[in-house]
């Protein structure tokens, strides 16, 4: 347990300045005197933190009950296969809801009969509650009740309806949109069943192939800043993989002169929308054609990858750098395209699922009949998908012959706001053999936080994963059509499943884990997805493919993570550095690993016992009575993200804390509360254990000399349990640290990833020592000092926090008590140039700086002396773009070696030599420093702790082309037996075209007339 006060910033900072630099002239002094001021000064602030924190009395209260606590052995592959068991039942109950609304909406959809002229009246979410100047309700704005509700973050809701969404390009009374919303209203007392028989799910919804998005609970969108409201439910991952296989594509895209100005524009807007319907389950890579193929990443030639988050991004970004010019010649592109794809298949690489190359053009002239023949036919195992760009139909029988002769879809797209519902169609094409097989394949996606679901403040971003299905015609006279009606979907917070492995099991640094069938973290309490971009909080880029390694990175050779994607049960040990206190300090530990699969997920869950508390769990025998008492002092709190009782399915439950909670259980109050007996039983025993620490604060509080023991503040101990006591020596208006144990501090209390940072760092001193911190920095720059003890397992464990910072640049004596230890982060985030997207160019290409050298001449530069007054607005734009990118950092960290007790030694200063000795403090980890004043060593630059970016140089391309392990989805639907000519007569044109070569020559004829 821990027993802890708290000390002010003057009184303590004055100590520590005289401990850490006792300055004299004289170099002649003993060694002895040295040790005998360390032992002094040590002697006085051990007898002041012991007095102040009570330990003393905690060792002594717990030694008494001693013999009667039980000692538990931890089984951690038991715990885990346990653990696991209870999310399986968790998640097959979302899955069991979504089941319930497919078989609800396919029997709508059976029994409606499509009515072109239907008029029907909906509560669209952008229009509900809006009045005209009249004060009349708007048309499909009638009133729809909304209310705050907490278990949906206490969004304004209607929990007896749904209501419908429509992207700002979609007509909201399209008769394809009346007959699909009202068909669908059958999902409405669904929707309320699926939430009273499972209080813990949340969002449920049905996204329909025509565009619109019915939600439950109903709320109020809100369109952008430019009143637009562009979620289109079609484009969200959870859709695409529903309604889809895994897939492998390669994009062609032509950037001959042709293409130059709006053409570029929307064939880039094209690729863009293209790779936003892929996620981790995809393959793919771009290729751009005109006198010469190339692919837009060098470092990806000759391969696919895998369309991650962080590959998607940055072949953004290399689109959006494509010009066009010179003559387009797309054999070699297709050519180059099918031999990719053969190799891969026959490998046994990418997707092994679906393949399709999607042709990016604004005309074809050439006879490319034998590439088909050579490569796809008559097998076609590569759908080829074209998008002619441009309102000219001259290349159109051309361009849509490719497609309907490789089981593709033509489109023609003239706009930009052609794109979207163009691009849509190439998944209607894939989703057809599963369609007509009527496989209602249960996905669930990667970890995503849905910030844009919501445009309201009150939308936090939350990590989640969702379960969907899709949803088919049965109709008899269509089925063979394969007609996709749109997907079901429940969202899952990731937290809700980790409320299922709780803190209290897993010891002071155990924690629970999720991985997906890919390798990527799901949840993992080192997981940052945010980040800082001025004052506002924003995800990552690369969030949610946060490989495992990158995390878990001790493990070299991948042991741990291959046997997770394989979906194995098991164990392993390793020893690990854990970096804590943002960084700046590690902790040395050995971790058991225990893994298992989550039985019908692409899920494996891991848990962490650290070697000495993890081990055993202490279980002692106190009464409901004796320790209800002891409950109610009013000094006394419990960690409120922890799952003591159930709170929040019951709404009378949702307003108790958890404190409160656990009374009303003990107390019968509430007999219908749910809870956790095995830590309520802790936590009434750690009550009755620490409840004479009250009375003693308060008689030391009461006795205080203003003058003499000025400076101590606060008093406060934790258990194991997630019990804590505190009180305050001064008044609450004169802490130098209000933050401290409030949840603006996250780092100093119990939370559901962790314990207290201070906590923590106490675990891992010996026992009957003190650790000191200086926690933290007010405006004015004074420092605070806090002292923190423990106590474990029945045995005396005294501790405190301390973070000292030498005064004076003795880097020599730094590396006398303190080993230099390098820390990766692989989730950093660096700042780079506006122009530098590509990390391969300057790899590849040495010429390329030149170029661009020359370039900024002929353009920047010239500009700048022909117009001096624009040189201020363009350092302000490039300013402006010079943002945030992840990468991967090292940064040293110092670990104190406290078997060093003391040393000296001399430090070369230029003309003159510093000698210094320096002492250990004893039960603490101070240290007392005494060194030469009169020799300047100011020369010697000062040890910097900053992180660096790793740059990897030639192994550049290496790592962006290494292929990690990853399980594949169980289930593939490319094609279906049965549709021999699938797609001859829906490829985008109303009857099959038979090529020639008179018809592939008639547009070059055309265009030499």
């Amino acid at each position: 347990q821990q027993a802890v006060a708290e000390t002010s910033r003057t009184s303590w900072c004055y100590l520590l300045a005289s401990s850490y630099c006792l300055c004299i002239i004289n170099i002649d002094f003993p060694l002895f005197r040295v040790k005998s001021w360390a032992d002094a000064f040590g002697g006085e602030l051990y007898s002041i933190v012991t007095k102040y924190s009570g330990s003393l009395l905690l060792q002594k209260k717990y030694k008494d009950v001693e013999p009667t606590l039980k000692i538990k052995e931890v089984d951690g592959l038991e715990l885990v296969k346990k653990f696991s068991e209870q999310m399986e039942s968790m998640l097959r109950r979302k899955v069991e809801a979504v089941e319930r609304l497919v078989e609800a909406a396919e029997d709508a959809d059976l029994n409606h009969e499509y009515n072109s002229s239907l008029e029907f009246d909906y509560y669209n979410s952008l229009l509900i509650n809006e009045k005209d100047e009249n004060d009349n309700y708007v048309e499909l704005g009638d009133e729809f009740i909304l209310e705050p509700n907490e278990h949906f973050n206490n969004l304004l809701v209607n929990t007896t309806y749904s209501d419908i969404q429509l992207p700002t390009n979609v007509y909201n009374k399209d008769p394809d949109i009346l007959n699909g919303v009202y068909m669908s209203e059958a999902l409405n007392p669904i929707f309320v069943d699926n939430f009273e028989r499972d209080p813990t799910l949340t969002w449920q919804y049905f996204g329909s192939s025509t565009g619109f998005f019915r939600l439950y609970p109903g709320i109020k969108w809100l369109p952008d800043e430019n009143g637009v409201i562009s979620f289109d439910c079609r484009n969200r991952g959870w859709y695409i993989q529903a309604a889809t296989s895994p897939k492998d594509i390669v994009i062609i895209v032509d950037v001959s002169g042709s293409m130059k100005g709006l053409r570029m524009t929307i064939a880039k807007h094209t690729i863009v929308t293209i790779l936003d319907t892929l996620g981790e389950n995809d393959f793919v890579n771009i290729i751009a054609y005109n006198d010469y193929v190339h692919f837009i990443e060098p470092c990806f030639k000759g391969i696919l990858v895998q369309a991650d988050r962080d590959n998607r991004e940055h072949f953004k970004q290399l689109v959006d750098e494509l010009q066009a010019k010179g003559v387009g010649t797309v054999n070699k592109a297709l050519t180059e395209s099918f031999k990719i794809l053969r190799e891969f298949r026959d490998a046994g690489q990418g997707g092994l699922c679906n393949q399709a190359i999607m042709l990016i053009t604004d005309g074809a002239v050439e006879d490319y009949e034998a590439v088909f023949e050579k490569y796809n036919w008559p097998d076609r195992k590569v759908r080829v998908f074209t998008y002619l760009i441009g309102r000219e139909v001259t290349f159109a029988p051309n361009v849509k012959w490719i497609a309907c002769n490789n089981k593709g879809y033509y489109t023609q797209i003239s706009t930009l706001a052609d794109v979207q519902e163009n691009v849509m169609e190439y998944l209607h094409v894939l989703s057809r053999p599963m369609v007509i097989n009527h496989d209602h394949d249960i996905i669930w996606t990667e970890a995503y936080m849905d910030s844009a679901l919501f445009a309201s403040q009150a939308q936090s971003l939350l990590l989640m994963t969702t379960v969907a299905m899709p949803v088919f015609s049965k109709k008899n006279e269509t089925r063979s059509h394969g007609i996709l009606l749109g997907v079901v979907g429940s969202d899952v917070p990731l937290r809700e499943l980790l409320k299922l492995a709780p803190r209290y099991k897993l010891g002071v640094h155990g924690y629970a884990f999720l991985n997906t069938n890919n390798g990527y973290i799901l949840s993992h309490p080192d997981l940052r997805p945010l980040y800082k971009e001025g004052k506002k909080l924003k995800p990552k880029p690369n969030y949610n493919s946060v490989d495992l390694s990158e995390v878990e990175w001790e493990d070299q050779d991948e042991i741990l993570r291959t046997a997770m994607i394989n979906g194995e049960t098991g164990y392993l040990s390793m020893d690990v550095k854990v970096p804590v206190d943002k960084g700046k300090r590690v902790l040395f530990l050995t971790n058991d690993y225990f893994f298992t699969d989550i039985s019908g997920t692409p899920f494996s869950l891991g848990v962490v016992l650290s070697r000495g508390h993890g081990e055993y769990i202490l279980l002692g025998n106190t009464s409901v009575e004796e320790g209800l008492h002891d409950l109610l002092q009013p000094d006394l709190s419990l960690a409120n993200e922890w799952i003591y009782c159930i709170t929040d399915i019951d709404p009378d439950h949702r307003k108790l804390s958890q404190l409160e909670a656990v009374i009303r259980f003990l107390t019968g109050e509430e007999p219908d509360l749910e809870c956790d007996e095995e830590l309520v039983q802790e936590v009434l025993f750690d009550a009755v254990v620490t409840a004479p620490m009250e009375a003693y604060w308060t008689t030391l509080a009461l006795n205080m000399s203003l003058e003499t023991e000025a400076g101590v503040e606060m008093a406060f101990l934790g258990t194991r349990a997630g019990l804590m006591r505190s009180a305050l020596y001064v008044g609450s208006e004169k802490l130098s640290n209000r933050k401290f144990l409030t949840r603006k501090d996250k780092e100093s209390i119990f939370t559901m990833d962790h314990f207290p940072l201070w906590y923590r760092r106490a675990a891992e001193h010996p026992p009957g020592s003190f650790i000191y911190s200086i926690v933290s920095e007010d405006d004015a720059g004074n420092l605070s000092l806090n002292t923190r003890g423990e106590k474990k397992k029945g045995f005396s464990r005294i501790a405190s926090n301390a973070t000292w910072s030498c005064c004076l640049p003795l880097t020599a004596c730094l590396f006398c008590f303190a080993s230099r230890v390098t820390m990766y982060d692989y989730q950093a985030m660096c700042k780079i140039p506006y122009h530098h997207h590509s990390g391969a160019r300057p790899l590849l290409s040495p010429i390329y700086a030149f170029l661009a050298a020359v370039k900024w001449l002929i353009s920047d530069f010239l500009i700048s002396l022909t117009l001096p007054v624009l040189a201020p607005a363009a350092a302000h734009k490039h300013k402006k773009h010079d943002t945030l990118q992840p990468c991967d950092t090292e940064y040293p960290v110092f670990v104190y070696e406290p078997a060093i007790k003391e040393t000296n030694g001399l430090i070369e200063c230029g003309d003159c030599q510093k000698m210094f000795v320096a002492q250990q403090i004893a039960s603490s980890n101070l240290l007392l420093l005494v060194t030469d004043a009169a020799c300047d060593c100011s020369i010697f630059p000062p040890v910097l702790l900053d992180a660096k970016e790793v740059k990897y140089i030639l192994l550049h391309c290496d790592r962006m082309r290494s292929q990690k392990l990853r399980r594949r989805p169980d289930t593939c639907h490319a094609f279906h037996p049965e549709v021999r000519q699938e797609n001859a007569q829906d490829c985008g044109g109303a009857a099959e075209l038979c090529a020639s070569l008179t018809l592939l020559l008639l547009p070059l004829a055309l265009l030499l007339r």
